[in-house]
């Protein structure tokens, strides 16, 4: 299906978003290292990542895939984009443990034409553990929510079957976007997937749309800036991080 006016339109803005950041960085409060805190809530997941826990508990490599779209990146700064401080973060809490982290990036890509790749990106990286993102793509084309459900679905299956964890996450929250884009199914098909598999949703939509009622971004701005981009994929990260050792079931004392 070829995007309306309104998604391509969306498609622009948050291509902006991905590329370029969030708001214009002197105009929006600076986040200090204990801002952009998380409720615990939103990282609560009763489902956990067992090949992950083994791979710790036996000291042996973590290799972590992540699979995602532009917004898994900052133009000209992969290293401050949020798989970098992810990787960064778990080497501070496993410092005894090799962290081998790689981006597969699936640039406008929807979940069904990711399903097609995601066997061989497995057989070729050989991960511990996935992190599929993804949502995004689908909601600008308007792809129907049950197909969406459905090509999710296989995919999750298919990266267990081939022997990987899985954590799903879901959209960026964008309030600029809400009343172009209808995220409401993207997210309730995930969420769904996620619980019929057993595996973690790190629900990304829900942590930045508290983190902007906070205060601690402001996400509507129509400006750009790279500065502000770094400071809440470095957030984005830093929760991914206890998001994974915690679904891990890792305690204090195999952190450290």
């Amino acid at each position: 299906m070829r995007p309306n006016s309104g998604a391509v339109l969306a498609l622009s803005l948050f291509a902006g978003l991905a590329a370029t950041g969030l708001a214009r960085a002197e105009e929006a409060p600076q986040a200090s290292p204990q801002a952009c805190e998380v409720p615990a809530y939103l990282l609560n997941t009763e489902s956990v990542l067992p090949k992950v826990t083994e791979a710790v508990k036996n000291g042996r490599p973590l290799t972590i895939l992540v699979v995602g779209s532009r917004s898994s990146t900052i133009a000209a700064s992969a290293d401050s984009a949020y798989p970098a401080k992810l990787q960064a973060a778990l080497k501070e809490k496993l410092p005894s443990i090799p962290i081998n982290l790689s981006v597969e990036l699936q640039p406008g890509k929807t979940a069904e034409e990711t399903d097609a790749t995601l066997v061989k990106l497995v057989e070729a990286k050989r991960p511990t553990l996935v992190i599929w993102q993804t949502g995004t793509v689908d909601a600008m084309r308007s792809v129907d929510p049950d197909d969406f459900r459905s090509a999710v679905d296989e995919g999750v299956a298919a990266l267990q079957n081939a022997g990987a964890d899985v954590v799903l996450v879901n959209l960026q929250y964008s309030p600029r976007t809400e009343t172009m884009i209808s995220a409401p199914p993207y997210l309730d098909s995930m969420r769904v997937v996620a619980q019929q598999h057993s595996v973690p949703l790190f629900d990304r939509f829900a942590i930045m749309r508290h983190w902007n009622d906070a205060g601690d971004f402001d996400l509507f701005s129509t400006f750009h800036g790279t500065d502000m981009a770094k400071r809440v994929h470095g957030c984005i990260g830093r929760a991914l991080s206890k998001f994974v050792l915690d679904a891990a079931r890792l305690d204090q004392a195999q952190q450290n």
